[in-house]
């Protein structure tokens, strides 16, 4: 029995049971162990953010953790992106990073780095494991570390020493770690909430597991009985939606379009949301999207619980049912590709319990439109802004559901993280990817404007362009083991999305847009 054998057996006690992986020289016992630990599946993913990406993906469907295996710093530095995804999402993974063998840190060998300073970077829990004997508590004291609350990346640095070496005595029952209760909620702060929504004209803001159905209409209660405005956060972790769910109004993405939207507020009340801000700064536009004399009131800020804060508001309120909004499903479109009809075809076709990892970018700016009255599903959205997180959540999302996965991919941020689909086809993964082809950084061209920038020159132009060669995305698909087709209407996108839920497995659909913003 050596560290590594330990680390799977405390990872399994602690019923974590996937592990995506992209290991080097100092994880061989590790992948070795794997032999002989038949509870866990090891998922081989050809790119670390790949590997980070599923393990926000699973947690996000299942609220428990799913471990990774990457290769020292650098390794970590490759995933970091993604794992900056799952911190904004406030979900629990657990990080196993090899290290080289403590004794040969000394000398300095090329791939030697500061593995803790990349780990602290992600401001959730990080340890070196020192000896084989220490190997099981370290494991389950990551496990509590990732679950918070809220959900936090934990990071488990061990050395090549340390999982070769021997663990002297073997427990009868390895370690496990409790899931620790949601924080209680700020009592003073309800209060000031329900004094608010009797008294100003307020807007709720929900965000986190509020997001979840029943906490939907609970909030959709609230607002209702205190003519309020009932908003979502624009990014969320995940959201039930469709016919059934209620439906709340999403923050829009363009700050200006957003501090209209809460310009009457007098009050903005969160629930498991933060307080609204701008994703980026432009000249004469404010950051903070409340007005400057309007009062934020955090009831419920991530991991806490949310529920019971709904739940108390409702009761102080004596908020009672609201009939849902019916509304017709989108019919199925017809004629040119375009975004709305892109949207539409999306709409027509969703099936129930389908869950959508969304990283359309420009090209979806009509789906939440389209799909609101489509059978029930999940959303899944890019919490945190590094791009390249589509494909790999898909993936992970995949592997926790055994539930179809929707992907809407934008081709540029598809190249982030392509390798996805070669890991999608060796497992035979139910994901159906739309890769939503405008050849250009379309939505780097919108910011330029927004920006102030001044460009009318081609070497500016070119690098927002990605038709210089154009990228062949259907043959991308195909050359990693994917299944695909290309489609240039509206009818095809229909007709290719139903044939894609009927088929087992994975399949890419390459959907030719208009070039740039349409």
């Amino acid at each position: 029995m050596n560290g590594a054998h330990a680390l799977l057996a405390t990872l399994q006690a602690n019923e974590v049971t996937v592990c995506f992986s992209n290991p080097g020289s100092s994880e061989m016992h590790f992948v070795a162990a794997l032999d002989d630990a038949p509870g866990m599946r090891g998922i081989l993913c050809l790119f670390e953010g790949v590997a980070t990406g599923a393990a926000d993906g699973y947690a996000r469907v299942l609220g428990t953790p799913a471990a990774t295996l990457l290769h020292l710093g650098p390794g970590l530095a490759n995933g970091w992106a993604n794992l900056h995804n799952a911190r904004r999402a406030h979900v629990p993974i657990v990080n196993v990073v090899g290290d080289h063998a403590t004794y040969h840190g000394a000398f300095d060998a090329p791939l030697q780095s500061n593995i803790g300073l990349l780990a602290n970077a992600l401001e959730g829990w990080s340890r070196r494991s020192t000896s084989a004997n220490d190997v099981a508590t370290d494991v389950a004291d990551a496990v509590a570390g990732a679950y918070g609350p809220p959900g936090r990346i934990a990071t488990l640095i061990l050395p090549a020493d340390v999982s070769w070496g021997d663990v002297s005595s073997v427990p009868t029952t390895w370690p496990t770690s409790k899931v620790p209760a949601l924080h209680a909620i700020d009592e003073a702060a309800l209060t000031s909430a329900l004094q608010a929504l009797r008294s100003k004209r307020c807007s709720l803001l929900v965000g986190g597991g509020a997001l979840e159905k029943e906490q939907l209409d609970l909030a959709r209660r609230v607002a209702s009985a205190t003519s309020s405005r009932f908003f979502m956060e624009t990014f969320a972790t995940k959201i039930d939606r469709g016919a059934g769910v209620a439906s709340p109004e999403r923050l829009i993405y363009l700050s200006e379009f957003a501090i209209d939207q809460l310009k009457e507020s007098e009050a903005i009340i969160l629930i498991g949301a933060r307080e609204p801000v701008g994703f980026f700064a432009y000249p004469k536009v404010a950051s903070r999207l409340a007005p400057e004399e309007c009062e934020i009131i955090n009831v419920a800020p991530p991991g806490s619980d949310t529920l019971g804060a709904l739940r108390s508001m409702v009761e102080d309120l004596h908020a009672p049912q609201v009939p849902l909004e019916n509304g017709e499903r989108a019919a199925a479109p017809s004629g040119e590709l375009s975004t709305r009809s892109f949207a539409a075809a999306v709409g027509a076709t969703l099936r129930e319990g389908i869950i959508v990892a969304d990283e359309s970018n420009t090209s979806g700016v009509h789906l939440f439109e389209a799909t609101r009255f489509a059978p029930e599903h999940q959303w899944l959205m890019l919490t945190g802004g590094a791009i390249g997180y589509g494909l790999p959540v898909a993936l992970g999302a995949a592997v926790a559901s055994k539930r179809r996965v929707l992907a809407l991919e934008s081709d540029g941020s598809m190249m982030y993280t392509l390798q996805a689909l070669w890991t999608m086809a060796r497992e035979g993964l139910d994901v159906t990817v739309v890769g939503l082809s405008n050849r250009s950084y379309a939505v780097l061209n919108w910011e330029l404007i927004r920006v102030g920038a001044v460009s009318e020159g081609s070497a500016s132009s070119r690098m927002l362009e990605l038709d210089d060669p154009t990228l062949d995305l259907a043959a991308l698909a195909r050359a990693l083991g994917v299944p695909s087709t290309r489609v240039e209407s509206a009818e095809e996108l229909v007709s290719a999305l139903e044939r894609s839920y009927d088929t087992p497995g994975p399949m890419f659909i390459e959907a030719m847009l208009p070039k740039g913003l349409h």
